[in-house]
């Protein structure tokens, strides 16, 4: 079960913004659904009144009301930007930098199994249309080796497969693994847990690297160009804080060559849709997928609205902001109301 956290920003010129807050459960990272809650209740007193088309004023106002807390302050900043749009009369996609209006491919995220269990996981996505696949590994090295040459053998010539470890090797494990498969052109992502793991290992390897779940800030992305630790990032709005501090690091992938991938943590639609807004500024060979878990989940509050995959691909919708709100009334009531002079 999923715990999202849905916010609406209004405006005194009757426009309003939404977002979504989404991490995937308590244990993946160090966020959880109602820090998200207990972050706005603690931030709504600094933000209210400013102008939220002013993304950086009410950044430098939350991070002084909480410092760190990125995943909190993630639907606040993407509730901004699709007022900000709005306003503008344009998508969001447009306001980040200008827009490569391409559908962007959805990477299918194929659990761990044996090599024919994944492969007929892959199959299923592929009879969808889908091109891309996040191939999970990790468990054990022999079977990884195995795994991995089995759906390379397997895998069409228009399809791209990522092993994502998800952290899950040690240096020495990710290095054993990596070095016997140096036939193959693979990319391997986030092999170990830290990012001085994943540079140890960048210095005894060949394979491209991808760095997702230790990528939280620009310093990090910094760390990441100056040691020459990756050559593929993964964007996860929530989890670095939204649109405004995303944007910085996608800046700084681009000018040193660095393939993104952008992708929400987790979440229904609207997640979806602020992610495919970034994405859409990156221009190819740069960019390189996104990610929806729409088929994962059974509820949708907002049926037929936003970005919806289609054969394999995403787009954002062309209206202006984020342009999708849930519906309201299948929401309810809100559980928290915040308004200027009430804290």
């Amino acid at each position: 079960v999923l715990d999202s956290t849905f916010v609406r920003i209004d405006t005194d010129e009757g426009l309003s913004g939404w977002a979504e807050g989404c991490p995937w459960g308590h244990t993946y990272l160090p966020a959880h659904g109602p820090g998200i809650r207990a972050g706005i209740e603690t931030m709504a007193p600094a933000v209210l009144n400013m102008d939220p088309r002013r993304a950086g004023p009410i950044n430098r106002a939350m991070d002084l009301a909480l410092p760190g807390h990125l995943y909190a302050k993630a639907p606040l900043d993407i509730a901004c930007w699709d007022i900000a749009g709005q306003a503008a009369g344009m998508p969001i996609a447009e306001l980040l930098g200008g827009c490569y209006p391409a559908p962007i491919p959805v990477a299918s995220s194929i659990s761990t199994g044996t090599p024919r269990q994944m492969l007929a996981e892959i199959e299923g996505y592929r009879a969808r249309g889908y091109r891309v696949h996040s191939a999970k590994v990790g468990a054990n090295v022999e079977q990884d080796i195995e795994r991995i040459r089995y759906l390379e053998e397997n895998r069409l010539r228009s399809e791209v497969i990522f092993y994502d470890a998800n952290r899950a090797w040690t240096r020495a494990e990710a290095v054993t693994v990596m070095n016997a498969l140096t036939d193959l052109p693979v990319t391997f992502e986030q092999p170990c847990e830290t990012l001085d793991d994943c540079l140890a290992v960048r210095r005894l390897t060949s394979h491209p690297i991808g760095i997702d779940e230790r990528l939280d800030t620009l310093e990090d992305m910094t760390l990441i160009v100056s040691e020459g630790i990756a050559e593929l990032i993964n964007i996860k709005i929530n989890r670095v804080g939204g649109l405004t501090r995303a944007a910085r690091i996608r800046d700084l992938a681009l000018a040193h060559g660095i393939g993104i991938s952008v992708m929400p943590t987790g979440g229904t639609v609207l997640a979806d849709t602020d992610a495919v807004h970034l994405a859409q500024t990156i221009p190819e060979p740069h960019r390189l997928r996104v990610w929806s878990c729409q088929d994962m989940i059974t509820v949708d509050p907002a049926p037929g609205r936003g970005a919806r995959v289609d054969d394999g691909m995403l787009s954002p919708p062309d209206e202006p902001g984020l342009g999708v709100a849930p519906d309201e009334e299948w929401l309810g009531e809100p559980v928290a109301v915040y308004l200027p002079g009430s804290e």
